[in-house]
C-alpha cells in the first residue's frame, strides 16, 4: 500500500508516545504517526516529551507527578489533539492532571484544555477522524483484551473492534473475562506481586482456551505483563498491540520475542 501522505489542512496531533514504547517497542509509536497521517493528520512528537507521570502517581507522589503534568502540558498544549497508544496514559491525562494541578488557577484550566483535546489512538481515528484501514490483510485468528483504564475510564471498547473488523482475513475470538484485569496495574504488579500473578495466570488461561493465534489489546504494560506468563506457559498465542496489526506491521517479532 502507498505511503499516504499527511494533509496539509488536517489537525495537528501531538503524538505522546509513552515511556514503555519508546524504551520497549518503539515500532508501536511508528504504527501510530503511521495509522495518524493515514487519517490525514499532521503529527508532531514533541522532543521535550517524558513520564506522563502516572508511575509517581500511583506511588502517592504527588508533587513529582504534578511537575511532569505541567511539563507534558507546556509540551503540547499548542497542538489541536494530543494522541497517544495507551489508555492507561491517556487516562491520566484526561482524569488525573485537571486534579493534580487543581490549586493553581492557571494551570488548572490549562490541564483542563489539555484533558478535553486528549485521545487514545483508537478512539481518536473512530470518534474523531471517521477513519478506517484500508488494504490490509492478516490471515490469522485474534482475541482481544480490554485493558482497565482504557476500558474503565476512556470508556474504550467498540473502538478497536471496529478497526479490527476492516482486516480482512482477521477472524476474532471472543475472550471469557475479557473486561478483567490482567494483573499488571502499573505498580499494582509491584506492590502485590503473588496477586498478581494469580490474576495474570487466570488471564493465560482464559486467553489458551480461545485458540486464537494473536492476543491483542491497547497498552503495551499488559501486553508485556501477558505475554510474558504465556511465554513462561509453553503457550503458542504471539501478543501485539493492536495499532501494529491495524497499520500492517504484525509480520515482525511479537511482544516477547527476540527481534
Amino acid at each position: 500500500m502507498p505511503a499516504t501522505l499527511p494533509d496539509p489542512a488536517g489537525p495537528r496531533v501531538g503524538l505522546f508516545v509513552t515511556c514503555l514504547v519508546d524504551a520497549i517497542r518503539p515500532g508501536i509509536g511508528f504504527a501510530a504517526l503511521q495509522l495518524l497521517e493515514e487519517a490525514g493528520c499532521r503529527v508532531e512528537v514533541p522532543q521535550t516529551q517524558t513520564c506522563c507521570g502516572q508511575p509517581a502517581l500511583n506511588s502517592g507522589d504527588d508533587r513529582d507527578a504534578a511537575a511532569l503534568a505541567r511539563q507534558t502540558i507546556a509540551a503540547f498544549e499548542h497542538c489541536d489533539h494530543v494522541v497517544l497508544p495507551s489508555g492507561s496514559c491517556a487516562g491520566t491525562m484526561v482524569h488525573a492532571y485537571p486534579e493534580l494541578l487543581a490549586d493553581d488557577p492557571d494551570w488548572a484550566a490549562r490541564a483542563r484544555t489539555m484533558a478535553a483535546k486528549t485521545h487514545e489512538i483508537t478512539s481518536f481515528l473512530v470518534d474523531v477522524m471517521g477513519y478506517r484501514p484500508e488494504g490490509r490483510r492478516l490471515d490469522a485468528t485474534a482475541t482481544y483484551h480490554d485493558s482497565c483504564a482504557g476500558l474503565r475510564e476512556l470508556g474504550i471498547a467498540a473502538q478497536p473492534r471496529a478497526l479490527l473488523a476492516e482486516i480482512d482475513g482477521l477472524q476474532m475470538r471472543p475472550l471469557e473475562g475479557n473486561d478483567v484485569c490482567c494483573g499488571f496495574g502499573g505498580t499494582f504488579c509491584v506492590k502485590y506481586p503473588r496477586i498478581s500473578d494469580a490474576i495474570t495466570t487466570d488471564k493465560a488461561l482464559a486467553i489458551e482456551r480461545t485458540g486464537a493465534e494473536l492476543l491483542l489489546a491497547g497498552d503495551l504494560g499488559c501486553l508485556m505483563n501477558m505475554a510474558g506468563k504465556l511465554h513462561r506457559r509453553g503457550a503458542a498465542t504471539r501478543c501485539f498491540h493492536t495499532i501494529e496489526v491495524l497499520a500492517g506491521r504484525a509480520d515482525g517479532p511479537a511482544i516477547g520475542e527476540e527481534g
